[in-house]
């Protein structure tokens, strides 16, 4: 059996950390914003053995910096299946007009996600 899903369904979204450029903050918001929009019900039927356990759903995050996407806290934002994260180095990370308390330029961050669903 192959580790990679064989997808049913695509999905995308965006989430910003408008103030504290927090990568998992995003990255949370963005998966939230790509299922927030998607229903699916007729998956369970097509699913083996018709259980949503067996639902695989592979998340690739866009950030500027990978590394700080807690991938435990972007997995938890889903309801069931099979899940896996990977953090990618895409995204945004811009001024956003504010100064941050230690004087520095406040940044923006917007995250990316794809959200792939099959078996």
């Amino acid at each position: 059996m192959s580790d990679h899903v064989f997808p049913l369904i695509l999905e995308t979204g965006i989430g910003v950390d408008l103030h504290g450029a927090d990568a998992t903050k995003a990255a949370v918001r963005a998966v939230e914003d790509t299922i927030r929009r998607v229903s699916f019900p007729g998956l369970q039927a097509v699913l083996p053995e018709g259980d949503r356990a067996n639902m695989r759903v592979d998340v690739t995050i866009a950030v500027p910096d990978p590394v700080a996407v807690d991938t435990d806290a972007v997995k938890a934002v889903l309801p069931y299946g099979r899940i896996t994260v990977t953090a990618v180095v895409g995204g945004l990370r811009a001024p956003n007009g504010m100064q941050d308390e230690d004087g520095s330029d406040g940044r923006i961050l917007i995250a990316v996600a794809l959200i792939a669903v099959g078996w």
